[in-house]
């Protein structure tokens, strides 16, 4: 198996909120996730400290174009990496206007820069679209592309051999507590979440990669774990919106809700704010709304 390092992205100042993924191989090193551009000199020092060098990483498999994931793939792009990602993120890859747009929606205009920096356009010649279970060799290494939408409709899970890189679709745990699932706007969709949860079963993972946080045992466990956790947030929305609450009401109680759910289970108040910063109880509010009013 070859070396993999996790890079502490340090976002917003919390510990074990975002991480990079610095894969070791025969040509240099395949980089899987990018975090946003204002973590990019983090990254960029973290590599540094594990001996790597940007001119080093040849190659960038994006899980999906979020901002905490895939906002600094530009950079790499225009230092030569070449960049893999879904075939529904492409264009917006390639020109990220309507992708800052919305995300300023979401964010708000003001705090853009602070929280994910500027994200600017990849040349089409740079960037690449897979299909689901598109194998790619680098140095060796043979990766495989599984299409996992349900968090977002434009995610890939990356397997390496007995390891998968989970982007959002496995969830998010960190510094040892509970799996949670982040359930942003615009389209996450439950039900293409339990099918992809399935196909990350099949998959006989020995260690799932998170982007928020790090190795953890692959398998069973973790994926029950996170479906239960998942119909437990879409029911208390979807009971939430039939009792009449506002989106306002809805928030400060699922927050309390799901935030009472990690201090039961012993997570300390500072992992409880990693927690936060990697998965805002209000962003999962209004993606469970959304998708609920789809139905």
């Amino acid at each position: 198996m070859p070396t993999i390092h996790s890079i502490d992205l340090n976002f917003l100042g919390e510990p074990a909120a975002i991480a990079a993924f610095a894969v070791e191989d025969s040509a240099g090193v395949t980089l899987v996730e990018c975090g946003p551009y204002a973590t990019h000199e983090t990254l960029i020092a973290g590599l540094k400290a594990v001996g790597i060098s940007p001119s080093d990483v040849h190659t960038l498999l994006l899980t999906h174009i979020h901002f905490d994931h895939a906002g600094a793939a530009w950079w790499w792009a225009r230092h030569g990496t070449s960049v893999y990602v879904h075939p529904k993120g492409l264009k917006h890859m390639i020109d990220p206007t309507r992708l800052y747009a919305s995300a300023a929606r979401i964010y708000g205009e003001d705090n853009m820069e602070s929280l994910w920096g500027k994200m600017e356009k990849i040349d089409p010649y740079d960037i690449a679209a897979v299909l689901d279970r598109d194998r790619l060799t680098f140095g060796g290494n043979t990766w495989v592309a599984h299409h996992t939408p349900g968090h977002a409709s434009h995610h890939i899970a990356w397997q390496l051999g007995k390891v998968v890189f989970t982007g959002d679709v496995g969830g998010v745990m960190i510094q040892g507590g509970p799996v949670v699932p982040p359930c942003p706007p615009p389209d996450i969709n439950v039900t293409h979440w339990r099918e992809s949860i399935q196909r990350l079963r099949s998959l006989r993972a020995e260690t799932f990669y998170l982007t928020h946080y790090g190795p953890v045992p692959g398998g069973n466990a973790h994926l029950e774990s996170l479906s239960n956790r998942l119909d437990e947030y879409v029911a208390w929305v979807a009971a939430a919106r039939q009792a009449g609450k506002t989106e306002e009401e809805m928030v400060a109680g699922f927050t309390q809700f799901s935030e009472d759910n990690l201090r039961a289970e012993g997570v300390s108040e500072a992992i409880i704010k990693a927690y936060r910063a990697a998965n805002p109880p209000y962003m999962s509010v209004a993606g469970i709304l959304r998708w609920l009013e789809r139905q």
